[in-house]
């Protein structure tokens, strides 16, 4: 079962890989303001992947967060202007996908938007991110599925020491076994031996006991006479 689901996520990770990633222009509301920007979707775990983008913004300046909020004051992304950017950001995600919003102020309100010199900038900049994503994806599954048949290895392992450690007992036990038979063998010819003996000591004991009791009639005749 496991091992047809990390197939079917593998298959739909290189998929999306394969298909190029739609990005558009767009709008948001941040905090009752009214941003423009681009958005995009990724198919993945949309809370790995709203980590990876945190971790890709922090590249850009000093990030602060909150609840699916992202902010970089005066964010230095020289592709997009040689101007320190207020980048904004906002990701909804789930667990098959993630939505970025990003929005990338010029200054005094001026949005990076579609038709803009610096939207084919921005544009990069979010495809570099998916691409990075993605790929971060395949590698983190491939590598739950190494870790996951590695287990199952180390698992087999320790099972096959196990049945030869229980072999090796049961090699001891058949040997203990086999002596303690041996040694009954003994034991039963000596009882039996015994019991000759035995025989002969009754016989003996009996002869002993008649004689005596001969001998103490013969002794009470003599008193009477």
């Amino acid at each position: 079962m496991k091992k047809n689901l990390f197939l079917a996520l593998l298959i739909t990770l290189l998929s999306a890989r394969l298909s190029a990633q739609t990005i558009y222009a767009g709008e948001t509301t941040v905090d009752k303001a009214k941003l423009s920007g681009l958005y995009l979707t990724l198919q993945g775990d949309g809370k790995q992947i709203e980590k990876d983008w945190e971790t890709f913004l922090k590249s850009y300046g000093r990030l602060s967060a909150s609840r699916g909020t992202y902010r970089v004051p005066n964010a230095d992304i020289s592709a997009i202007s040689p101007e320190p950017i207020n980048l904004t950001s906002t990701v909804k995600s789930s667990r098959t996908s993630a939505t970025i919003f990003a929005s990338f102020d010029l200054g005094s309100g001026n949005f990076v938007k579609a038709g803009d010199p610096a939207y084919a900038a921005a544009e990069t900049l979010l495809k570099e991110f998916s691409s990075r994503s993605q790929f971060d994806q395949e590698v983190r599954l491939a590598q739950t599925g190494f870790d996951e048949a590695q287990k199952n290895h180390q698992k087999s392992v320790r099972n096959g020491e196990r049945l030869q450690r229980e072999i090796e007992a049961n090699a001891k036990e058949k040997e203990r076994l086999l002596k303690r038979l041996d040694e009954n063998a003994k034991e039963l010819e000596q009882l039996k031996k015994d019991i000759e003996t035995n025989k002969t000591e009754q016989a003996s004991a009996l002869t002993e006991l008649e004689n005596r009791k001969k001998n103490v009639e013969a002794v009470k005749a003599k008193k009477a006479n």
